[in-house]
């Protein structure tokens, strides 16, 4: 191999910062919360098919299912305020952009992205360190956990929700919470999956870097300021990021113990959807009417 190929290949080989450890444990909370809760909520919505029945079977039978997929829906909500949280911190104590936000420019990118793979245009857009893909994905999860959270408070407790709505609000939820978690899924498997590991082979959100190639193809921009010397997170002198800090605790011991009483609160006053019926463990002798001629 000639000098200039290995330069090459050692320039290809080159890692770049994409995802700090706040963020990959962010994702890792994610991850489990939902593939328990897909597991365990799959099977209960079409628990009529003899696949949902052998899988719940296999699982320990339903009401030990519906224990673990609400142990996984406290893990993800618990973890979605985690990620408030630090959000919270990346804005106000560190002063950071808030580069997850859609813009207009992921209006025109998304434009040039679909005539570049059609083929009407050679040149592919140049993207920032989140591209528009990315950002929708975002979106759609926070709104997707919202929509679940929020439905699955309504099954949860029933009696207490239809103490201030109709009823009608019951069956609705749990309509939308099956849909949504159905969605969830296939979206998952086959955008997620397709566009992170099987097309680009992409393990950053577990390693923290992404190489040079992958960089330049889905983030140019993004490439190019830290080549330039950019950081990859800015920073702030330690007097200011102290000062911040101090109000950011102060308000985040508050705010956090709030909600983690909240969380609990409404994980735990009302116990009517995991009670079951109890099992007859013994056969029960029916005598048939007699109907008169």
């Amino acid at each position: 191999m000639t000098s200039q190929a290995q330069e090459t290949a050692k320039h290809e080989e080159k890692q770049y910062p994409r995802f700090r450890t706040i963020a990959r444990i962010e994702h890792a909370i994610l991850l489990v919360s939902f593939t328990v809760l897909a597991t365990t909520g799959l099977p209960q919505k079409y628990a009529l098919q003899n696949w949902a029945e052998w899988m719940i079977n296999a699982m320990g039978g339903i009401e030990f299912v519906r224990i673990i997929h609400r142990w996984a829906a406290f893990l993800l909500v618990t973890g979605s305020i985690y990620h408030l949280f630090t959000a919270a911190f990346r804005l106000f104590v560190k002063h950071e952009r808030m580069r997850i936000m859609l813009r207009k420019q992921d209006l025109f990118d998304l434009i040039q992205t679909v005539k570049y793979n059609l083929g009407f245009t050679d040149e592919a857009p140049r993207m920032p360190k989140f591209n528009f893909g990315e950002k929708i994905e975002y979106w759609a999860v926070v709104w997707g956990t919202a929509i679940m959270a929020i439905t699955g408070f309504v099954l949860w407790n029933p009696i207490a929700v239809t103490a201030f709505l109709p009823g009608q609000f019951i069956p609705a939820a749990k309509a939308a919470h099956g849909g949504e978690a159905l969605l969830a899924v296939l979206s998952i498997v086959i955008w997620h999956f397709y566009n992170v590991l099987i097309k680009h082979r992409n393990f950053s959100i577990f390693t923290g870097k992404l190489s040079h190639h992958q960089m330049e193809e889905e983030h140019a921009l993004e490439l190019e300021r830290l080549e330039q010397g950019g950081e990859p997170w800015p920073g702030l002198s330690l007097e200011v990021r102290r000062r911040r800090l101090r109000i950011f605790f102060a308000v985040g011991v508050v705010v956090g113990g709030l909600m983690l009483a909240i969380v609990i609160w409404a994980f735990t006053f009302e116990q009517t959807a995991i009670e079951t019926i109890p099992r007859v463990t013994r056969e029960v002798f029916v005598p048939l009417s007699t109907v008169s001629p």
